[in-house]
């Protein structure tokens, strides 16, 4: 193409040569004219010639038009046979992709098919997978409130106990030396079972026949230990009157106490009302008053053996000086029950009652229970029921015309506490410092001696004076507390059988106590105690003593060592 545009051109050019007059001719006609010279002929000749070369140069633009012309034909051909060899190649591209298509749609028709019978069935599944989903909507709706109600139970009470593991000798002079293990395990809950109530219950390993341990000996073969209640109690703590607490049950000792009037691992059994009133005063913290009623024998065909009982006590704020002083009244009715329990009480067996001859036809039998066996007493039966006192009974006690055994003493307890802490200026160092002084306003003016008869030169045994100081605290790991502990106990202050377990005796004793308490961890707490004590007086009946010390002869110190690592959760 670009050939032919160029010969044209060329051709254009040569013709415009022939017509345009040379520039010699355009100057003569502008200057003046002169006669020719030259004939005629000349000029004719030379037309001729010049259309000839007209002609001839329109023949050339006529064939390179009919040159172009079939040109362009063969350009549109080639273009035409082009489009006609891409429209086949598409024509077959589309065919060859008709029939695949073809291919695909009777197979999707055929997937299809399946596909509305796999509908089909899914659809009849689904209706019966809405049925079952609605029913177990229903379902779960109804066990997650049951699961809720659980939860909101389980938030409000607090799991908690301890396990302790304890090594322990006992030495004295004239005695053979006696070396043990025990352990304790507690467990249980509390909390609030609404806005005002409150309960807990608790478990805890120990005899029985014995309300004042908690402790297991490692003996007797490898047999299963006894767990049983410890608390289960219920408190009324209304929201609106917070001042008022109402408990009852089997419960931890709502007042101000020692281990004096009650073992620490004894929890009375009765009720508890309580108005404790809190002040923002300088000096006053709080004022407490409240009534006690502790059930602790049950006669169907007599009179119930109980006792009733008081306290006030106040909390008073002086500056770095903190105390808590509380007056207790306790009247003990009828206690003579303690002296007449039943075999199991006392974990003993009857089985000696066949030397005596008194033994039932259907005996002689042990008796269940793994208490501490019938407590010596001046003649008191030394097989069940008798004497009921786990630590060993150093009340006096006296045997009726009829043969039965009493109390020498009445028991109404007159208990006076000064609880003092005093702040260093060290947090972890308070001095704690406990006063007591507690009167059995019942017991008899003159005691008995070790036949049992009255000594009248020797006025009545009704006093306790106690006096336990510590410096320190046990709250968060790593804090110690070390202390003494000192009592001067009379015979029939309290009554014995309640009294505390590890000292000397529960009554007639003078006892001293050196403690000392690490918490390792925050739940860990590892302690030794060191009970250094004697019988106070041993002419005195029912005096605890060695068989080698006579009757008024002052016995040696009977030294016990505890080693105690406590876990607490």
């Amino acid at each position: 193409m670009k050939r032919v545009i160029s010969l044209t051109l060329s051709l254009v050019m040569a013709a415009g040569a022939f017509a345009a007059p040379s520039p010699q001719a355009a100057s003569d006609t502008t200057t003046k004219k002169k006669p020719s010279k030259k004939p005629a002929v000349s000029s004719a000749s030379k037309l001729d010639k010049l259309e000839q070369a007209l002609e001839a140069q329109q023949q050339q633009i006529q064939q390179l038009r009919d040159e172009l012309q079939s040109r362009d034909q063969d350009i549109r051909q080639l273009k035409a046979n082009q489009a006609n060899q891409q429209t086949q190649q598409q024509v077959q591209a589309a065919q060859s992709a008709a029939a695949e298509a073809q291919q695909r749609a009777a197979a999707a028709e055929a997937t299809a098919n399946e596909e509305k019978d796999t509908v089909s069935r899914l659809n009849s599944d689904l209706t019966d997978v809405r049925t079952s989903l609605t029913n177990s909507a229903v379902s779960a709706q109804d066990e997650q409130k049951r699961v809720s109600a659980l939860e909101g139970l389980v938030e409000r009470f607090r799991f908690n106990g301890d396990v302790r593991i304890r090594g322990e000798n006992f030495n004295q002079e004239t005695t053979q030396d006696r070396n043990r293990a025990r352990i304790r395990a507690r467990f249980g809950f509390e909390g609030k079972l609404n806005e005002d109530f409150q309960s807990g219950i608790y478990l805890a390993t120990g005899t029985l026949g014995d309300p004042t341990t908690t402790n297991e000996t490692l003996a007797n073969v490898f047999d299963r230990k006894t767990i049983g209640v410890d608390r289960a109690w219920i408190t009324y703590n209304p929201v609106a009157h917070r001042w008022l607490s109402l408990t009852g049950g089997k419960f931890a000792y709502q007042w101000q106490r020692t281990s004096v009037t009650g073992d620490p691992d004894l929890n009375p059994e009765g009720f508890d009302e309580k108005l404790s009133f809190d002040f923002n005063k300088p000096w006053l913290k709080n004022f407490t008053v409240q009534t006690i009623q502790l059930l602790y024998n049950e006669v169907s065909a007599g009179q119930d053996s109980y006792s009733l009982g008081s306290q006030i006590s106040a909390k008073l704020q002086f500056g770095p000086w903190s105390t808590t002083p509380s007056f207790l009244v306790m009247k003990w009715n009828r206690p003579d029950a303690i002296l007449q329990q039943s075999a199991f009480a006392v974990g003993a067996t009857t089985a000696g009652l066949a030397a005596s001859g008194t033994t039932p036809a259907q005996g002689p039998f042990n008796v269940p229970g793994e208490g501490q066996g019938c407590a010596k007493a001046l003649n008191s039966p030394a097989f069940a029921p008798c004497v009921f006192a786990p630590n060993g009974m150093t009340n006096a006690t006296f045997v009726d015309a009829k043969g039965n055994l009493h109390f020498y003493s009445g028991y109404n307890y007159a208990d006076f506490i000064l609880n003092n802490q005093f702040q260093t200026g060290i947090k972890r160092l308070p001095v704690n410092l406990l006063l007591e002084l507690e009167d059995n306003l019942d017991a008899e003016d003159h005691p008995l001696d070790a036949k049992g008869k009255v000594l009248p030169g020797l006025g009545s045994q009704n006093k306790e004076y106690g006096l336990d100081v510590s410096v320190g605290q046990v709250k968060s790991k790593g804090d110690v507390q070390v202390g003494y502990a000192w009592y001067r106990q009379e015979q029939d202050s309290v009554i014995a059988s309640f009294a505390e377990s590890d000292q000397r005796a529960p009554t007639n004793i003078l006892q001293n106590r050196f403690y000392a308490l690490w918490r390792v961890r925050a739940n860990t707490v590892g302690s030794f105690s060191w009970w250094h004590g004697r019988t106070l007086n041993t002419a005195l009946e029912n005096a605890t003593k060695p068989a080698t010390t006579a009757a008024g002869v002052q016995e040696p110190s009977l030294n016990r060592l505890q080693f105690d690592l406590i876990y607490t959760f």
